[in-house]
């Protein structure tokens, strides 16, 4: 019976099978003259200082996942604008790596999309001192500017100038044939022949010559109050749910300023099989197929695409080991936190451990993710949106059954008093988008923000003891869509419907 040997390369651990399919655990054998590698079954050379046929085939196999998760997608056209997310971490490096040997001209199949990097400063939610924090802006700055591409260095503390529109989601652009991609392609290819050889350098000279983004130092009041926010969090959970959220909101902000379209982040397949167990944790199994799918659509004009869902984070190490490749080392919420600190700390321990023990389960918690279909319920595919994570509110008051249920219902019982009020002083002072400070939408805010929430953000949100400190914008948009919602209503009562039609028909 023949077994295959999994190779090692000198001074690191044992490199996994695609597949991760070992049942037997992990082996650490060393190299000897005579050895096959495992992907090209070549003869590894004489001297085993020096691997070089595994460590090309290893380049190879790593670089073919990310082109064909890009290629057999085609969400990319050619000449779009793309902004890759890069935390400093080794995913997403490994991506912005990625792309810039993909623009290179040695590449065989060159990319032929226009990259950008947008950077979120998140250091004072992380409780990072001013110098800590200037430090590490320093060391991204020089690791932005190294790459060639257009960047923004954004503070977390700009979410508290963002405009309501940016939780509004935009028309959503029909998606593309594979004929309108071909004939893209096509037109792509003549117009680089137009401008001759170094037409694609040319393009990603003026690519890079834009102008950064102009956005200076946060204010000292935008810093503490978004201090003030994180540490009126109870839990870490909580307060890691709103990081990502308020990221999130951030970075499509920059996307739609400068134009581009597509979002790339660097979710790994292990990240991503921790997330999937920590969603479903926290209540989001509804949306399991928009937070670990290769695209997110949710918000419309600019999809979240993660070309690295392929990639496990024993073989991004591998790889930024072997290659190189730069990274910054930036503090988190969960930096020195113990295993049971937080939900994500906790399924992050117990898959890791688990794949420690088997090394099949990341694999089979990633490749149950692939099954899940973007499907909402019958009726609910144009509904009302989440107020934070955007996603369609998948509401059902008759269903009290479910814990959403239960809540959904509970939330008009909260608002009788309210209405019993504002019926007895008078029209509502909202309904000339004025308000003051006795109206009754401000006399329950927070009721107001958690009816617009899914279940899982309200489950969060319970740890957030005063909405008041959240950023203005989600403060304005809650109160914009309740003033909407209560003149439609009120705008209804005076349309007739079908039997009022068809009966005044009749009568005529």
């Amino acid at each position: 019976m023949l077994c295959c040997r999994k190779l090692t390369p000198p001074g690191l651990l044992e490199w996994c099978s695609p597949s991760e399919q070992d049942v037997q655990g992990p082996q650490r054998l060393p190299l000897t003259p005579g050895d096959f590698c495992l992907w090209s079954h070549a003869r590894l050379p004489l001297s085993d200082t020096e691997p070089a046929e595994a460590r090309d085939c290893f380049k190879a196999l790593y670089v073919h996942k990310f082109r064909a998760m890009l290629g057999k997608s085609r969400l990319i056209f050619p000449g779009e604008k793309v902004l890759l997310a890069w935390s400093g971490g080794p995913s997403s490096s490994s991506m912005v790596w990625q792309v810039l040997e993909g623009l290179s001209r040695d590449s065989a199949k060159r990319l032929r999309f226009v990259p950008g990097v947008v950077y979120i400063d998140e250091g004072a939610a992380c409780g990072q001192s001013p110098e800590d924090r200037a430090r590490t802006l320093a060391e991204v700055k020089l690791a932005l500017q190294t790459t060639g591409f257009p960047w923004h260095a954004v503070a977390l503390e700009e979410v508290f100038s963002l405009p309501p529109s940016a939780l509004r989601c935009s028309a959503q652009e029909a998606a593309g044939t594979e004929g309108a991609y071909k004939a893209a392609v096509d037109s792509f290819l003549q117009q680089q022949h137009a401008l001759g050889t170094n037409g694609v350098e040319r393009q990603s000279q003026h690519c890079a010559q834009d102008p950064q983004s102009p956005t200076g130092p946060p204010t000292t009041a935008q810093t503490q109050a978004l201090s003030r926010l994180f540490d009126s969090v109870k839990t870490l959970t909580a307060k890691e749910e709103l990081l990502q959220t308020l990221r999130t909101h951030l970075i499509l902000h920059v996307a739609r300023n400068h134009g581009y379209s597509k979002v790339m982040t660097g979710d790994s397949c292990t990240r991503l099989a921790v997330k999937l167990m920590t969603s479903l944790a926290l209540g989001r199994g509804a949306f399991l197929a928009w937070d670990t799918g290769f695209s997110d659509e949710r918000h419309g004009d600019v999809v979240v695409v993660r070309p690295m869902r392929e990639h496990t984070l024993k073989e991004v190490a591998f790889y930024n080991r072997l290659f190189a490749v730069p990274s910054v080392c930036t503090p988190a919420l969960d930096t020195k936190a113990p295993e049971k600190a937080s939900i994500h700390r906790l399924m992050e321990a117990f898959i890791l451990r688990l794949q420690a023990q088997f090394p099949s389960t990341v694999s089979t918690v990633y490749r149950t993710s692939e099954k899940l279909v973007k499907a909402p319920r019958a009726g609910c595919a144009a509904g009302p949106r989440c107020l934070l994570c955007m996603c369609t509110l998948d509401v059902d008051t008759a269903d009290s059954a479910t814990a959403f249920g239960a809540q959904t219902s509970h939330l008009p019982q909260m608002q009788t008093p309210v209405t019993q009020a504002r019926g007895a002083a008078g029209p509502c002072c909202c309904a000339g988008m004025g308000g003051a400070p006795g109206c009754c939408k401000r006399e329950e805010p927070r009721a107001q923000v958690m009816e617009q929430l899914c279940y899982g953000c309200r489950v969060n949100m319970k740890d957030l003891p005063s909405l008041e400190l959240l950023p203005p914008y989600i403060l304005s948009e809650a109160q914009l869509r309740s003033q909407r919602a209560t003149a439609e209503q009120e705008i209804r009562e005076y349309l007739l419907g079908d039997s009022e039609d068809e009966a005044g028909t009749g009568e005529s």
